[in-house]
């Protein structure tokens, strides 16, 4: 009678009897096993991501204050629906007249039962805000979010002011990668979508002459036909996941990735001289 195959986690287990001394020496073994068959590339990928996310701070993935969709504690029942609808959050940070001051967070859910209301008492309504601090590593971040049921905290910096706001999809994104809602940007139709963080999303497949059209620029290179073709060619490999590098004014950071090519990249105007300028 022949022997059971040795299952997944059997033969795992076998490539990492040897116990690696480092995080570099893991790293290794794992990539190991991925050439091997025995781990798939979105497997090395989340893997990589979680053991990244215990060495990456809140201030590298928040949504930073300047881009922080906010409601006014005095704003009226109208301006509340009118905010909630056109950036379409489902939480929001509430603020008493000073952007520092936050109050609550406000969750769009809780509007339903306010239909036919004309006012009411914002504050009533309010959820506590949880504050961190912006140095606060992913990995405990995630841990306090399971353990409170939060899903949104206000970052703060050294003075206590908000820096920023960070939410559990934000902390996920780094482990398993971009998550996208019901309408999945990977199967849509258009090559570039602007997101609720006013960055853009772009499809490696995107030939470089639309995206030139639509960002105003003049990448090129020789042979080269799509945008993510053009990024492997100035990279001179197949990037990683979170991999970033600057063009033509623009910063741009993949989204998703495997070993053989690159999907969707995360696309940002870099501010100008200009913008940078006193009195700008």
């Amino acid at each position: 009678m022949d022997a059971p195959k040795p299952t997944f986690f059997e033969r795992l287990s076998s490539l990492l009897l040897r116990e690696p001394e480092d995080r570099e020496q893991l790293m290794q073994l794992l990539h190991s096993a991925c050439e091997r068959n025995l781990l798939d590339a979105d497997a090395l990928s989340i893997t990589e991501g979680a053991l990244s996310a215990s060495e990456t701070a809140v201030r590298d993935v928040m949504v930073p204050r300047a881009q922080m969709e906010m409601i006014d504690l005095n704003d009226p029942l109208g301006e509340i629906r009118r905010i909630v609808i056109e950036t379409a959050h489902s939480r929001f940070p509430v603020h008493d007249g000073d952007r520092d001051n936050v109050v609550g967070i406000l969750l769009a859910k809780d509007l339903l039962r306010l239909a036919g209301e004309t006012s009411f008492e914002l504050r009533d309504w309010l959820r506590p805000a949880v504050f961190i601090p912006e140095s606060k590593r992913l990995n405990v971040l995630l841990r306090e979010f399971r353990v409170s049921h939060n899903h949104m905290a206000i970052v703060v910096d050294e003075y206590g002011g908000v820096a920023g706001l960070v939410t559990i999809e934000d902390v996920l994104e780094q482990i398993v990668g971009d998550i996208e809602d019901e309408y999945d940007f990977d199967e849509a139709d258009d090559q570039i979508r602007l997101d609720q963080s006013g960055r853009y999303r772009v499809k490696a497949r995107t030939r470089i002459d639309d995206f030139n059209h639509a960002f105003g620029c003049a990448l090129a290179a020789e042979g080269v036909d799509t945008i993510g073709g053009l990024i492997l060619h100035q990279l001179g490999h197949v990037p990683k996941r979170n991999e970033t590098i600057e063009l033509a004014g623009l910063h741009f950071r993949v989204l998703r990735a495997d070993r053989r090519r690159v999907y969707t990249l995360l696309v940002e105007k870099l501010p100008s001289a200009d913008d940078a300028a006193p009195g700008a």
